[in-house]
């Protein structure tokens, strides 16, 4: 599914103020629309449609976002389990480019126990509402984290930051826009998505790594742009991710969840600074060594 027709920056004519000093200038805006995630599945005489989710997000890699959003939310197993990926096919519709259909195969009957409370998402908050952490444990056999990626430079870690900046086209053009990147344990830059949202940022960057076969991503590092919440770090642990790194804070849940899911947990990180709040026997460093 192509997304090149859809635009993700927009201008906007503004008044720039210096001091006492106004110019009339352009300024370069990351675009906000909402996004409809539809799913179909039965057989084929009893085909049902069901709205799953709408979510505020930057328009390009919706297929991504669909597939990522169904499995860190426990609707979907495997990316084996959908059949096809597209748009709604309504010439008629202008707003058919904010609709995706993730079609799964006859056999696959989906967990929908979430979806009756009819998701909403904003771009700020998050999928909310989770029960408890127990919740997340019955969901996907990645959360187990059985042989996650050891001996983890703090070198390396510190080098994260600057890659990830570099890959972010839409943030160096705007300013206003979150990413995601997943790192090897040797910190080369595998794949990076941007999203108004972080949690779309991230449910993309999932979604990417469900399709190419690449779960479960416990040999790789997972960097966010932004700050920690718990919905971000229950996302990762569905993809049975073993460190997350994020350039802001933690929060005092998602702490508890990396615990609970033996997450390397890591907030504040950039050239030469951050704060371990979980697994610090898996990095490696000469400061560490009296530890």
């Amino acid at each position: 599914m192509k997304n090149s027709e859809l635009v993700s920056i927009k201008e906007a004519f503004i008044h720039k103020m210096k001091g006492k000093i106004s110019l009339e200038t352009t300024d370069k805006l990351s675009v906000e629309e909402p996004l409809e995630i539809r799913v179909i599945y039965g057989k084929p005489n009893d085909i049902i449609e069901k709205n799953i989710s709408v979510t505020m997000r930057t328009p390009g890699e919706d297929h991504y976002l669909a597939i990522g959003f169904l499995f860190t939310e426990g609707v979907i197993s495997s990316y084996l389990d959908i059949k096809d990926v597209r748009k709604v096919e309504n010439s008629c519709n202008r707003q058919s480019q904010n609709i995706v259909v993730v079609e799964l195969h006859e056999s696959v009957v989906p967990n929908l126990s979430q979806s009756d409370r009819n998701f909403y998402t904003t771009s700020s908050c998050g999928v909310c509402g989770k029960a408890s952490i127990e919740s997340i444990k019955t969901v996907n056999s990645y959360c187990k984290n059985e042989n996650p990626v050891k001996n983890i430079s703090l070198e390396v870690l510190y080098s994260l930051p600057d890659k990830l900046k570099s890959f972010q086209n839409s943030f160096s053009q705007t300013g206003g826009i979150h990413a995601t990147g997943l790192f090897s344990a040797n910190g080369d830059l595998l794949l990076v998505h941007e999203d108004v949202g972080r949690h779309n940022a991230l449910d993309k960057l999932i979604g990417n790594a469900l399709k190419d076969d690449l779960l479960p991503l416990n040999q790789h590092i997972l960097l966010l742009s932004g700050r920690a919440s718990f919905e971000l770090i229950q996302k990762a642990a569905m993809a049975g991710v073993s460190i997350v790194a994020s350039i802001g804070a933690p929060s005092s849940l998602a702490v508890e969840l990396a615990k609970e899911f033996n997450i390397v947990l890591i907030g504040f990180l950039n050239e030469n600074r951050c704060n371990i709040y979980n697994g610090i026997e898996y990095i490696v460093s000469p400061a560490l060594q009296n530890i």
